[in-house]
């Protein structure tokens, strides 16, 4: 009996920290989905600048919320609680990448990513709160290594988002950001591809929205270069949006 309710309060605890990981990650969610909107507003602002000083406070924000992710798990496993930190950890690669794509061009590298996800201790409450014993066994620095799985994953997604970003700047007059994306998602497609069916399945299954996305900006270069000078400015995104709306039809039905 003494074995098994040690056993207990050990699967009780293990419990109790997936859920606190569950409910972090769902935090840093929506924190880096606000982030995302926040950058769409990049183009239509009158001060993008501001736009990106805003969403670089967002980030700051989100990885505090990493960092508390990261001492949940000092003497962990990580992979034993990945599924409960995945999710939340894809959508900050898809926000940091965006920002990143907004401010470069290009796209941010994995090891960027984990330089910005090292952290030190900070005089915060809850480090003066900590009892010496504890203080001895946690580390002045530590960090949360993002997963290759959770990187692809996470580009992924920002190709949605850069898909949005060609339709928005097509209605704000810009007829050059759509033919710059499209060069930029055909080779992320290129990288997938050389992924193929050999990668984990869910990076094969976020191939088909990315070749989705990939068609849409494709359709809308193809619409200015042939009709550009036909079509009002202030009537193209109307146009796209009509397209698009016809290709995912297309698309179910097949």
């Amino acid at each position: 009996m003494t074995s098994f309710k040690s056993f207990q309060l050990e699967l009780d605890t293990r419990h109790d920290k997936y859920e606190r990981l569950v409910k972090l990650s769902r935090d840093i969610t929506i924190e880096s989905k606000r982030t995302i909107f926040l950058l769409h507003r990049y183009i239509s602002a009158p001060n993008g600048e501001e736009v990106l000083n805003e969403s670089e406070v967002k980030l700051d924000a989100v990885r505090w919320k990493i960092k508390q992710v990261a001492q949940e798990l000092i003497g962990e496993d990580m992979y034993q609680f990945h599924r409960a930190i995945s999710p939340g950890l894809q959508e900050y690669i898809e926000a940091v990448s965006f920002q990143y794509f907004i401010k470069t061009r290009s796209l941010i590298s994995v090891e960027e990513i984990n330089k910005q996800l090292i952290f030190t201790a900070e005089d915060r409450e809850e480090t003066t709160n900590m009892t010496s014993n504890s203080q001895d066994k946690e580390p002045h620095t530590w960090s949360l290594k993002v997963t290759p799985v959770d990187y692809l994953l996470g580009v992924a997604d920002l190709t949605g988002e850069l898909m949005r970003l060609c339709i928005s700047s097509v209605g704000n007059g810009d007829i050059d950001t759509p033919f710059e994306l499209s060069q930029f998602l055909c080779q992320i497609y290129d990288g997938f591809t050389f992924i193929g069916n050999t990668g984990p399945y869910e990076v094969s299954k976020k191939l088909y929205t990315l070749k989705q996305s990939l068609a849409k900006v494709e359709n809308a270069c193809y619409t200015l270069k042939v009709r550009g000078s036909e079509i009002p400015k202030h009537m193209l995104a109307d146009v796209f949006s009509t397209k698009t709306e016809l290709i995912d039809q297309e698309e179910g039905l097949s």
